[in-house]
This record gives C-alpha cells, structure tokens and sequence, in this order.
C-alpha cells in the first residue's frame, strides 16, 4: 500500500479544486455573479442595506429599540426587494448548484476514506465497523 506525505495530498487537492473551479457549474457562477456586480439597482439596494445595519448596530448599542425596529423593518423589507430581482434568483440558483457539487466532493471522500479504512482493518462495510486494530490490543501485547 502506497504511503502518501500531507505536501503530496494538498497538491492532489489543489489539483482537484482547480478543476472543480473549471467546471459548467462554477462558470456560470461567475458569469451571474458579473451580473450582479454589475447590476447598478441591486448595488444601490446592498449599499443601502450596509448603511441600515450600521445604524441598527449605533441603535441597539444605545439601548433604542425603537428605532431599532424601525430600522430592521427597512432592512427587511430592502433584502425582500433585492430577493425579488430575478438577476439575484439566478444567482441563489447557481450558488446553491455549486454548493451541491462542493458537498457531493466533500461527502464522496469522506465516505471513501471511511470504506478505506473499513476494509484497511478487516471490517465490515455493511455494518460500518472497523476490524480490531492495534489499540485494541491490551498494552499487554504491543
């Protein structure tokens, strides 16, 4: 069995987020990210949200719930604005297709490693379970 350094594994995974960063779904990504940034109304509406949520945090650090919530209700009613832009749908799209890519890599493995370290010990993969391993043994016998 083939012993690999941590230096060789990180190149293995930079390799693999360089393609990951290739792929369709994170090209379209950027292109509708570049929408956003370029999109002059749902720049005016962030900017305009930024500014509310400094003065909600000047407002609760002085104790004045009543502008307070005043406050919030705006910033509410802005992110429900810039939700309704379908430029912005697009993008919540697009992300969460990436993020499912991202976890399908994640969880594939984790779950490899897991079955790799199953099968390394004698164990069984239905069940889960590892086969007896060195620290299993009493320190009698190491």
């Amino acid at each position: 069995m083939a012993e690999y350094t941590r230096k060789q594994i990180l190149d293995e995974a930079k390799k693999l987020a360089n393609m990951l960063a290739n792929t369709e779904e994170i090209d379209r990504f950027k292109q509708v990210e570049a929408k956003i940034n370029n999109n002059q109304k749902v720049q005016k509406l962030i900017t305009k949200i930024k500014t509310l949520q400094k003065q909600a945090v000047n407002f609760q650090a002085y104790g004045k719930t009543e502008a307070l919530k005043n406050v919030e209700k705006e910033i509410d009613r802005l992110h429900a604005e810039v939700d309704a832009i379908p430029i912005v749908q697009e993008f919540k799209e697009t992300q969460g297709v990436v993020n499912d890519v991202l976890q399908l890599v994640s969880g594939t493995i984790s779950r490899e490693v897991t079955n790799n370290v199953i099968t390394s010990t004698g164990g069984d993969l239905l069940s889960g379970e590892t086969g007896k391993t060195f620290s299993d043994e009493p320190a009698s016998y190491r």
